[in-house]
Formats: structure tokens, C-alpha cells, sequence
């Protein structure tokens, strides 16, 4: 199992709607058919960092990753999420699988998506705090 978690807050100027509207967008996403389960809510870490709201989904293993990652839902949501997100930290990711290779492999399925979509690349850059930890 690959539990994938984001933390992340909202841009001062995302409405209440739009926050909803986001988290609805997240909440389809991780209810795709390659997630196994999913949480998609408010973050409850420490809120000097920051963030507000917290996404974690579990994929069964990287070939079920890399579905989820080209799947047109997820897809289809990022264009309306990505806009709202002041801040943004993918990670850590947690596996039970222990392969000391996936942490390669599961930036490598990144980076191919990256090559894939290059608007998608772009998008990611106008977060103005994106870091994977």
C-alpha cells in the first residue's frame, strides 16, 4: 500500500464556496477507482505552518499509482484546485512495500506526468510554497 498525503492552504482571496468546491474536486479525486481509501479535510497539525486542510489517499501499489495519476478525474480536477492553493508540501509518502527502489520509482511516474503535461508543470509553479518533503 502507498498512503499518499498533501497538506495545504488556501490563497487569501478563495472564498468559502470556492474552498468547498475544491474540496469537493479532492474528495472525487480520491474516489477513483485505483484508491483504496481516502481522508479529505481539515489538517490538524500544528497551524503556524500554515496549512489548513489535509488530503491522504491509500493506492494498493505503483502500477494502481500510476492509474490514479493519469486518470481523467484526477486530471480533470487539477485546473480548478491548483489556482486556490496558497501552500502545498506532497508527503511524505508511507508504503508497506519495501522496496528500497520505490521512492525512485514513484518520482519517476512524477516526472513522466511531468513530461506528459507540461501545462500541468506550469500549474504546479504558480503555487507560491509547493515543496515535496
Amino acid at each position: 500500500m502507498i498512503v499518499h498525503l498533501l497538506r495545504f492552504g488556501f490563497r487569501d482571496e478563495t472564498s468559502e464556496k470556492q474552498k468547498a468546491q475544491v474540496l469537493a474536486l479532492m474528495r472525487r479525486t480520491a474516489a477513483v477507482d485505483s484508491v483504496s481509501f481516502s481522508a479529505v479535510g481539515q489538517h490538524l497539525g500544528d497551524p503556524v505552518e500554515g496549512y489548513t486542510h489535509g488530503y491522504c489517499v491509500g493506492i494498493a501499489d505503483l502500477p494502481a499509482l500510476e492509474r490514479y495519476m493519469y486518470d481523467p478525474i484526477h486530471l480533470a480536477g487539477d485546473p480548478d484546485i491548483i489556482p486556490h492553493l496558497s501552500r502545498l508540501a506532497v508527503g511524505p509518502t508511507v508504503s508497506d512495500d519495501l522496496d528500497p527502489e520505490l521512492g525512485t520509482k514513484i518520482m519517476a511516474l512524477n516526472d513522466r506526468k511531468l513530461a506528459d503535461y507540461p501545462e500541468w508543470a506550469q500549474l504546479m509553479k504558480t503555487i507560491p510554497d509547493f515543496r515535496i518533503a
